[in-house]
């Protein structure tokens, strides 16, 4: 799934709490660890180029971040450890990473950055069906926009007119 797509799951299922936007830095972050590393790499180095890369041109170093990244392992011990901690409401947050590498195991091919979902332990790829197939980049739009749609303030017929939304405005839980 594309990393902004991530992000808005992120702050769809696990912004609602306390932390109302961090969960958009946790879905994404299992893509920026090992992409803007890489980003910068390229733009240093004059090898910048729009589109998607052949496999051959991303350097190994790239690989083994996302593997780290992209683990279930290593989103569920950042959750644990929050928690263990006591930072309940930022471990609520924080499981927007382990969501994250469960979407990439079921949208991404074994052809084009499969997600060992079990790094190091394993290197278990699913073959999943590539998020940029147009049946299911629409349907992850859909959903987010109902869900975000479900979680609005305000209902959306007084948020189009603002003088009835300062009228009706809903309170903050």
């Amino acid at each position: 799934m594309d990393t902004f797509s991530h992000a808005l799951w992120g702050k769809a299922l696990f912004g609602y709490r306390k932390y109302l936007y961090l969960p958009i830095l946790f879905g994404a972050a299992p893509d920026l660890i090992p992409f803007i590393p890489n980003l910068i790499y390229k733009l240093i180095n004059g090898n910048f180029s729009y589109g998607k890369p052949s496999i051959e041109s991303i350097p190994g170093w790239v690989f083994v971040t996302y593997d780290f990244s992209h683990s279930l392992i290593t989103g569920i011990s950042l959750v644990l450890i929050l928690y263990f901690f006591g930072k309940k409401d930022l471990a609520f947050a924080a499981l927007a990473w382990p969501f994250h590498t469960f979407v990439d195991s079921v949208s991404h091919s074994k052809e084009f950055f499969a997600t060992k979902i079990f790094w190091p332990i394993s290197d278990y790829q699913f073959d999943g069906v590539s998020w940029g197939r147009p049946e299911v980049w629409f349907t992850n739009l859909i959903l987010l926009i109902i869900i975000f749609y479900y979680r609005r303030r305000t209902p959306l017929i007084i948020s189009w007119t603002p003088m009835l939304s300062k009228l009706f405005k809903r309170k903050k839980s």
